[in-house]
């Protein structure tokens, strides 16, 4: 199955509007291994422009983060316990054994889920563990969400890849062949201006295959009535999205 490419047409913006996770998450799949392994060696698959990465750095003394794209991870925020290098999910190039926390956020619906899985056995140390995490639209207030909503079903439903799916159902239906472990619930959380929020909106690999099958931007033709939902376009408020964790252990 080859690499679906659906980001690095727009990897700066990526990572000029994707927001950040909250420090509650890392640390909270950090503490998911188990004896014998311990906090050498972290990867974390998919990474984009590192933003899980570098939450997971603050616990490990190393992480590897990979992703299919270059554009990504040209885009990548530098850390010096962070390694980041150009792979595919389902072909990491590590070494058996030597992992002992991989995570995937946002990510893991655009894999081959058995090639992936086995990767996964095969890189985990004894005592590894696996977490996988999404989040879906971003809520606001009832009259800013039922635009976002018309947005991503309605007017750019048709142009998300088949992956998507498994983020509308929250992952409660992907396959997930480990021991699993209950997770706490998260949100991320950003104050942000209408600019920045439509900034967020045009990163969605969905509106972008609009844009490229049609010339035209579904968010700007959206923005008099999210302006007039949101009020003063200037004004920061507060946008939440849920976070769903699946986790386990090998």
């Amino acid at each position: 199955m080859p690499f679906e490419d659906h980001f690095s047409g727009h990897a700066a913006a990526y990572a000029a509007f994707r927001p950040s996770y909250p420090a509650g998450l890392p640390a909270f799949v950090a503490g998911l291994p188990l004896p014998p392994a311990d906090h050498r060696l972290a990867w974390d698959c998919a990474t984009g422009n590192g933003q899980a990465a570098l939450g997971i750095a603050e616990h490990f003394a190393r992480v590897i983060a990979t992703d299919a794209s270059a554009q990504q991870i040209a885009q990548a925020t530098p850390h010096p316990r962070v390694e980041y290098r150009v792979a595919p999910a389902e072909s990491s190039g590590l070494a058996d054994g030597s992992i002992d926390l991989v995570t995937v956020a946002q990510a893991v619906h655009w894999f081959d889920f058995d090639r992936f899985y086995a990767e996964v056995r095969r890189v985990l140390a004894p005592g590894g563990a696996l977490a996988l995490w999404t989040y879906d639209y971003a809520r606001i207030a009832p009259v800013v969400d039922r635009l976002v909503d018309r947005l991503g079903h309605g007017t750019v439903g048709s142009y998300w890849p088949a992956g998507r799916r498994w983020v509308d159902e929250e992952y409660r239906t992907i396959p997930f062949p480990f021991d699993e472990v209950a997770a706490p619930s998260f949100e991320l959380h950003e104050r942000w201006a209408l600019p920045q929020f439509a900034g967020y909106l045009r990163t969605w690999s969905a509106v972008q295959r609009y844009v490229a099958a049609r010339g035209e931007d579904p968010v700007a033709r959206l923005l008099p009535e999210l302006a007039a939902a949101w009020g003063d376009p200037e004004e920061p408020r507060d946008v939440r999205w849920p976070i769903v964790v699946r986790a386990g252990r090998s």
